[in-house]
């Protein structure tokens, strides 16, 4: 079966100063400017309350901007009604519900109702019947959510997402309630993708071999927007999050692996490989 997801030429995201303050005059996104390319995929990172879900939330429409504009394919997102967001932004929330008795392939299917007006009968089958075989759900398609792990459930709510035939595709720690191996299939399935995607990650070690931009927030600001080895330099690691972080290459491929370490590190004597001398000379690493 060919791809049923949209093609992506042309289809990017872009903040010009965009922001977010609450009714009572409370800031929590600062003028965020950012743009990502079609296709590409963008982490999120940064401590708890710096605005990373907030951020998201702009990204999607599900917050208006209070300031500055966000586009989604070349439009702004005020000019765009409920009804055409849903059919260009899927987003996958922290605390995704739904009603327990409906059965997966039931639930994955309201991801369609943004298109209802537009495709075939045959055209929504096709559609829930890929995106319950992209999240491996196949065998649990007439089981009432209620009856889903944890780990089941997560791959339930990114179903109806992909139902949803999303040209941005927003996700929101998506990989809550996964174990190891879950989290690597889903982060992997989603980049197989093709499509334009951001997720808020909390893992900074996933993030590397995953994104190809890195937005980092603190306190509310965009403190860093570029490449995961530039965003999350040693250096930035321990300033934004308070804890030491070096490179270690792979084993086998000698792809740069980002460690956290609670420890202050300290330099080992000796020569280095090239490999470290070029992660050091890039990236002064924090030390005591």
């Amino acid at each position: 079966m060919g791809s049923l997801l949209p093609p992506q030429e042309g289809v990017t995201l872009a903040l010009n100063a965009a922001a977010f303050t609450t009714t009572q005059g409370i800031a929590l996104v600062h003028a965020v400017s950012l743009s990502l390319a079609a296709g590409q995929r963008m982490a999120i990172v940064g401590p708890n309350g710096a605005g990373k879900s907030t951020l998201l939330k702009l990204m999607g429409g599900l917050l208006p901007a209070t300031a500055g504009e966000v586009r989604v394919g070349g439009i702004p997102l005020q000019r765009m009604c409920p009804m055409e967001r849903a059919r260009s932004i899927a987003v996958l929330g922290q605390n995704d519900q739904t009603d327990g008795r409906l059965q997966v392939q039931d639930y994955v299917a309201l991801g369609c109702l943004p298109h209802r007006t537009l495709w075939a009968a045959d055209r929504v089958r096709a559609q829930v019947e890929q995106a319950l075989r992209l999240c491996r759900l196949e065998s649990l398609r007439r089981q009432p959510v209620a009856h889903l792990s944890g780990g089941e459930r997560q791959r339930a709510h990114l179903a109806r997402a992909l139902a949803q035939a999303p040209r941005l595709l927003l996700l929101d720690e998506p990989t809550n309630h996964l174990d190891p191996r879950a989290t690597l299939d889903l982060l992997q399935g989603v980049a197989a993708l093709g499509i334009t995607v951001v997720a808020v990650l909390h893992d900074l070690a996933l993030v590397p071999q995953w994104a190809q931009q890195v937005a980092v927030m603190q306190g509310g600001t965009l403190v860093a927007y570029a490449p995961a080895d530039l965003a999350l330099s040693p250096l930035r690691v321990h300033q934004v999050f308070g804890v030491h972080a070096f490179y270690l290459p792979h084993p086998d491929t000698a792809h740069p692996l980002l460690v956290m370490d609670p420890q202050t590190p300290a330099r080992a004597p000796g020569p280095r490989t090239s490999f470290f001398n070029h992660y050091e000379e890039k990236f002064p690493c924090a030390t005591s």
